[in-house]
């Protein structure tokens, strides 16, 4: 019956949050259209908004922990469902991710991606995706920002495994700013298909920064070594074993 009754929570405000997110870009598009700071606003409520509705709605609340950049830098973060996108979004200044192109033609996200200096990435084409990439994001980058990167690029359940990919590291090299690397749990609360969000404590964690000038090999392996340590971790930590997943 509980579990019935959090479905049933969870399916509201599922409806509710895509709804909002439908009126707002309505309500900022004029702004939005008109300067970038627009989008961004837009984008930023949206996060606060979300984030808040979650505590009340399903139970699921939220903590940032570690020093968010606010200088240019690449952000490498554990990816596992809408909700780290949202806390890590809503933490720095002017987040633009890297997306896949799809994403563009999606209503309301398309555009406001786009506004927000997002950068379109076509996954299937792999080395041809990664030298474009980086030149997108060389031109991008002439406003300041933090650049947010998935290396796994796609969600990842909870204590599933997935390499980390190359490209986070060739962008690494390209732009020549830190790489902040961010740890979660959020999937264990907010996974990344179906309906059902559990209650309790969702962290993202901003960890120590990689400074310039790693040798790639080095910097891959440091890398995957402290996002996927400190991310067991903090699931340990609200009682969810990554280790019984294998």
């Amino acid at each position: 019956m509980a579990t019935a009754f959090q479905w049933l929570r969870s399916l509201i405000f599922m409806i509710v949050i895509y709804a909002w997110m439908v009126i707002l870009g309505i309500l900022f598009l004029p702004y939005a259209i008109v300067t970038k700071r627009g989008a961004l606003n837009a984008c930023k409520t949206y996060a606060r908004t979300t984030i808040w509705m979650a505590r009340w709605m399903v139970g699921i609340r939220s903590e940032v922990r570690g020093t968010p950049p606010t200088e240019q830098v690449l952000i490498a973060a554990k990816h596992q469902s809408f909700f780290d996108i949202l806390l890590i979004f809503n933490a720095i200044p002017h987040g633009k991710f890297i997306m896949k192109r799809e994403l563009l033609w999606t209503p309301v996200i398309g555009l406001y991606a786009k506004r927000l200096g997002c950068i379109p990435v076509n996954r299937g084409k792999k080395g041809a995706a990664i030298s474009k990439m980086v030149k997108d994001v060389a031109a991008e980058f002439e406003e300041p920002g933090q650049l947010v990167i998935y290396p796994q690029g796609t969600r990842v359940a909870p204590g599933a495994q997935k390499p980390y990919k190359v490209g986070t590291a060739v962008l690494y090299e390209g732009l020549g700013d830190p790489c902040v690397p961010v740890a979660a749990n959020v999937g264990v609360f907010w996974p990344r298909t179906g309906i059902l969000r559990k209650p309790g404590l969702a962290i993202v964690e901003f960890l120590d920064p990689i400074e310039p000038g790693v040798a790639k090999n080095t910097f891959m392996k440091h890398l995957e070594t402290s996002i996927e340590t400190r991310s067991n971790e903090l699931m340990r930590e609200v009682g969810f074993d990554p280790d019984a997943v294998h």
